[in-house]
């Protein structure tokens, strides 16, 4: 980032019981193969590698018949929530490999936690084609993939998957980017809330740069910390085909590139996920080695140095 460097934390959540289909458990593997920690390493960094979570169903829950797999997608909400606090109570920043989106949920909810300690509002750049704010009451599939942005807002308190009196996420600080696929209920649904929503319109209306400025400065402004969360079908899937969820129309590969710049110039980002990467799906890696790019950009990697802005 633009401030000293600190060192990163690669946390493996090879989970693919939230999409309903497989193949996203092999994410963190192709990640690792792509190079991402020696890619890392290179731009300055200390890496650990704290390998793959592999926690056993909550069995404490039981079987839901709208939240599909809810023991599974449990148990690696109620690991990554103690593996992120854990690491960002260290001073480490956080690299989710996943994994699907619901993997989010625990990510997420670990920085919240974080953040109150420490007396900062978390905000989160949601950046993907869905919106991901479905509960078991509104979602068409029951695929939870689809509801961790409900979850960590508070929203979707359908089981004790993690304690209820933890730290929330505002709605108002979620910033979503790139989306052009929203469900009905979901939409009443951010209205309601006020989530920030960027779609594809507003990006071609209004340009990636001046997004990104408009989240950088509320972010700065409130002294807060930014979860990154990254689904790989925020690309359009001619870039990055290696998803199962694609939708025509994304973000280009310099529009991504402009995102994790500006991010890194900010210095604000604490933690990043980096989901739904299915190298079943995928063409010779191509997708994972685009999300290794866009990570090396996140973290210094650049054209030219250019000059800070102001806030």
């Amino acid at each position: 980032m633009a401030t000293a460097k600190k060192t990163i934390a690669l946390i493996g959540a090879p989970i693919e019981e939230g999409s309903g289909r497989r193949g996203a458990a092999m994410g963190p593997a192709a990640l690792r193969i792509a190079g991402i920690d020696t890619t890392l390493a290179e731009l300055g960094y200390t890496v650990v590698d704290e390998g793959d979570l592999r926690p056993l169903p909550a069995r404490d829950l039981a079987n839901h018949s709208r939240a599909n797999n809810l023991q599974m997608v449990a148990a690696f909400a109620r690991a990554l929530d103690a593996s992120v606090h854990e690491a960002a109570r260290a001073g480490r920043v956080p690299i989710i490999l996943g994994g699907d989106h619901a993997l989010s949920m625990g990510s997420v909810s670990g920085m919240a936690r974080h953040a109150a300690e420490i007396g900062k509002p978390l905000f989160v750049l949601w950046l993907d084609a869905h919106a991901d704010f479905n509960s078991p009451e509104t979602s068409p599939s029951g695929n939870m993939h689809g509801m961790p942005v409900a979850f960590f807002c508070g929203q979707a308190e359908f089981a004790p998957i993690l304690p209820a009196d933890r730290p929330m996420v505002d709605p108002k600080n979620v910033f979503q980017v790139g989306i052009r696929s929203v469900d009905e209920r979901e939409r009443v649904e951010i209205a309601e809330h006020g989530v920030n929503v960027y779609d594809m319109r507003a990006v071609d209306e209004t340009g990636m740069a001046r997004i990104m400025h408009e989240i950088i400065d509320t972010v700065r402004h409130a002294d807060g910390l930014l979860h990154v969360s990254f689904d790989v079908d925020f690309l359009d899937p001619e870039i990055a085909p290696g998803v199962g969820t694609t939708v025509p129309g994304g973000g280009t590969f310099r529009e991504a590139h402009l995102i994790m710049e500006m991010l890194c110039d900010s210095g604000l980002v604490a933690s990043l996920d980096l989901v739904e990467l299915n190298p079943f799906l995928d063409d010779r890696g191509k997708s994972a080695r685009i999300l290794v790019e866009l990570t090396a950009s996140l973290f210094g990697r650049r054209i030219l140095d250019r000059p800070t802005r102001s806030a």
